[in-house]
């Protein structure tokens, strides 16, 4: 089975699954209430390592153009609603996610 991400906006929380086996649990936050992360199934398009700005030391692009799966050079904002919709990770956890989930894995995003 192929990995893909299970991310639970509400649980602020991101799950690795390989097919229908949990293989880690990341915190992250998401969008704040005006630009809310979107509910969907997405898949990653782009990865680019440092893309600069407040977007940490990797940067995932998502299907749905401008959202994507990050870290942060504000580490104390995981485990809230601070975003304009991405996802935010911890820059060692999204290092970490990078590595092991190549372009075109699917992301599932809901509540």
């Amino acid at each position: 089975m192929a990995k893909w991400i299970d991310v639970s906006t509400s649980q602020h929380q991101l799950k690795l699954f390989d097919g229908n086996k949990l293989l880690k649990t990341y915190p992250i936050a998401v969008g704040k209430m005006l630009s809310p992360t979107p509910s969907g199934t997405y898949t990653i398009i782009n990865k680019q390592n440092h893309p600069g700005g407040a977007y940490g030391a990797f940067w995932m692009g998502l299907s749905k153009p401008h959202y994507g799966i990050h870290g942060t050079n504000n580490p104390a904002s995981i485990g809230k609603d601070v975003s304009h919709g991405c996802i935010r990770m911890y820059n060692q956890d999204v290092l970490e996610l990078s590595a092991r989930v190549p372009v075109g894995s699917r992301v599932s995003i809901h509540k």
